[in-house]
């Protein structure tokens, strides 16, 4: 791998859009010269407008009402976000039909101008690498066969993020299968060290970067190094994404503290910390995951910070459902280009009995990220209605 670049752009507050052009002229010339992992990547077509979408936000072409005034709307895109993906467990833990419809009631939530997924578990036959051993003890590996990179496809998703703990879980093998598997039905994938996936959406140019604790993702405990890695996203792209697997796990872990977090003797990086450093080295959204439940969400320098989106699918009984592991969500935001908030709303949903995502009309994931917003963030938390709609703090 090349050694890190230092952006000249962010780190001082927010870049300039006018260094954009030559910045991404220099990055590709590099990563030519010297082998670098950038992916660059175009969208499909644009599908329906979200339901989200207030029309008083954004048209379903993708700009914004244009205000009062007359003067030009901004350009908006939109995306949407999950937290943790688990499909089943080959070989004997699999769901019916062949995985067939797993993602069928939540296929119209999960509709963006970009569809992003945390995927926690290789796409993968069996390489004889797996990380639990006969003898192995409160060891956790999972995996699926590469036919089901299809069923991410027919959900929507058009990214998703290997940067978690169970990337490797059958070793570098799996995880190069697994973004074989991706590729081959035309999904991005995103996460490994020094990648910067940049994707055309509508027009507007999003970079996207993983970050976990983990030595095959970009470094989540290394701050600096990581806003070295969003610093160089932000001068090849209009907008930043930041997908990071990050925090303690478990149903006491919802609540969002200052300081580091340690879940089994590992480091699980300080949230708060690194979520605030990545806005302020040029990070227009932080979509959060890992402790497998939802966590407070909150406004920095007016950018989203999602501190963990939950269990989303864990198919064949793989994650535990019960109570608040069994909440999860859909991140629906508006971007204008420049990375401005243009508006959300998290769709709550659950894990029906075979683990499958499904909508909550009872909202429970909404109401708890309201609270938890209001009771860990109380000046800076995002304000949500009891339909998950999310707006910052102070906004009328």
């Amino acid at each position: 791998m090349p050694p890190r670049q230092q952006s000249t752009g962010p780190g001082q507050q927010r870049r300039s859009s006018a260094l954009r052009p030559a910045a991404v002229v220099l990055a590709v010339a590099v990563m030519l010269l010297g082998g670098g992992v950038l992916a660059l990547a175009a969208t499909r077509e644009s599908p329906a407008a979200p339901q989200w979408r207030d029309s008083a936000l954004a048209e379903p072409s993708g700009r914004a009402a244009a205000p009062p005034s007359g003067e030009p709307a901004p350009r908006t895109i939109s995306m949407s976000a999950t937290g943790d993906i688990i499909m089943g467990n080959a070989p004997g833990r699999l769901p019916p039909n062949g995985g067939e419809g797993f993602f069928t009631a939540v296929r119209e939530a999960l509709k963006a101008d970009l569809v992003m997924g945390n995927l926690e578990e290789p796409i993968t036959d069996d390489t004889g690498t797996g990380k639990c051993g006969p003898t192995s003890k409160n060891c956790f590996q999972y995996r699926v066969p590469p036919s089901y990179a299809g069923h991410l496809k027919d959900a929507g998703f058009e990214l998703l993020n290997q940067a978690n703990n169970h990337g490797h879980d059958y070793g570098p093998a799996g995880y190069r299968n697994t973004q074989r598997a991706l590729e081959d039905v035309g999904l991005k994938h995103t996460g490994a060290p020094d990648q910067i996936t940049v994707m055309d959406v509508e027009g507007v140019r999003v970079a996207v970067a993983g970050f976990s604790s983990y030595p095959w993702s970009n470094p989540l405990v290394d701050v600096e190094a990581a806003a070295e890695v969003v610093e160089k996203a932000a001068g090849l792209a209009d907008i930043v994404v930041v997908q990071v697997h990050m925090g303690a796990e478990g149903a006491a872990m919802t609540h969002v503290k200052p300081g580091t977090e340690i879940y089994l003797g590992e480091n699980r990086g300080d949230p708060i910390k690194f979520g605030r450093a990545m806005v302020d080295a040029g990070a227009d959204l932080i979509v959060g995951h890992g402790p497998h439940v939802l966590r407070a969400m909150e406004f920095y320098k007016g950018r989203l910070i999602a501190y963990s989106l939950g269990n989303f699918a864990g198919g064949a009984g793989t994650l535990n459902k019960s109570g608040v592991l069994g909440l999860g969500g859909v991140l629906k935001v508006s971007l204008e280009a420049d990375g401005g908030w243009g508006g959300g709303q998290l769709i709550s949903t659950y894990l029906d009995s075979g683990g499958k995502p499904a909508i909550d009309d009872e909202h429970r994931g909404a109401a708890a990220v309201k609270r938890l917003s209001k009771s860990d963030f109380p000046s800076t938390g995002a304000t949500l209605d009891t339909t998950g709609k999310i707006t910052a703090p102070g906004a009328a």
